[in-house]
């Protein structure tokens, strides 16, 4: 290359090493898109790919999900003050929590969270209203198989344990729904039978009600009132092929066929 393809059009040597600024401001601007989409790379639907089975590629665009908001970012990856950030919300007054292979689990403001982790499907916040020593705690009326206790601390949801006409009922709050429903996500019980865990766990109910967006009608439930409150109850039962496994089965497993009940009514 000669000197003179080396000159501007003003005939000045044309400096190629941006200053350290403009760089600083450069990495900055690249660090993650605010939400609006790249025009020239593929956007990769996280949701989508998890439909699919697909594993997400390293190295495009991410469209992700934070509550009812769809972003768009240019990294595979960013912090948890970074997603916050996203949707205007900041660890202080806002928990994040994702939703991956089925669990709901928290995600600390610094901890880094990968857009390509198999599994991955959504984001969602809770206000970080209570401190220590303030407000009601969870009610803990009866003791939990220890395996269900973990499985309902790995939520990362508050949850209740709570005796009513002497039936043992747990409340998850703020339980994850599929897009497709009413609202993104609704609190859920289940009831215990006294045989419990040799005997059963059967069907789910909901607060608020649960209704499909496009407006077709969801089959088989009913209202029952529980804690001052309205339910709807889904009258979802196993089958021969998902019968009860004795020493196998437990609350966890129940939620996962709650889970498949929710995603099939979807699909009708």
């Amino acid at each position: 290359m000669t000197d003179a393809s080396k000159t501007n059009s003003t005939g000045n040597l044309d400096s190629t090493k941006p200053d350290a600024d403009h760089q600083t401001g450069l990495q900055a601007k690249k660090e993650f898109n605010m939400g609006n989409k790249p025009a020239n790379s593929e956007i990769i639907d996280i949701e989508q790919f998890l439909a699919s089975a697909k594993p997400v590629p390293p190295g495009s665009k991410y469209q992700i999900r934070i509550d009812k908001d769809v972003k768009v970012v240019d990294v595979d990856h960013l912090t948890g003050r970074q997603l916050l950030a996203l949707v205007g919300k900041t660890p202080e007054k806002f928990l994040l929590r994702q939703r991956i292979n089925g669990s709901v689990l928290p995600v600390a403001a610094d901890d880094v969270v990968s857009f390509l982790k198999p599994g991955l499907e959504r984001f969602m916040t809770v206000p970080n209203e209570v401190t220590e020593g303030e407000g009601p705690q969870p009610r803990r009326q009866f003791t939990l198989l220890k395996a269900d206790a973990e499985y309902l601390d790995g939520l990362g949801l508050c949850w209740e344990a709570v005796v009513e006409g002497g039936v043992q009922i747990v409340i998850i709050y703020s339980w994850p729904l599929p897009v497709g429903y009413n609202v993104s996500s609704a609190d859920v019980h289940v009831r215990f039978s006294s045989g419990y865990p040799d005997t059963h766990l059967d069907m789910a109910y909901f607060a608020p009600a649960l209704s499909r967006a496009n407006g077709r009608t969801i089959n088989a439930v009913s209202a029952l009132t529980f804690d001052g409150r309205q339910w709807q109850q889904w009258s979802r039962h196993r089958t021969s092929n998902s019968a009860w496994r004795p020493g196998i089965d437990d609350l966890s497993t129940h939620m996962s066929l709650v889970e498949d009940w929710v995603a099939a009514e979807l699909r009708k």
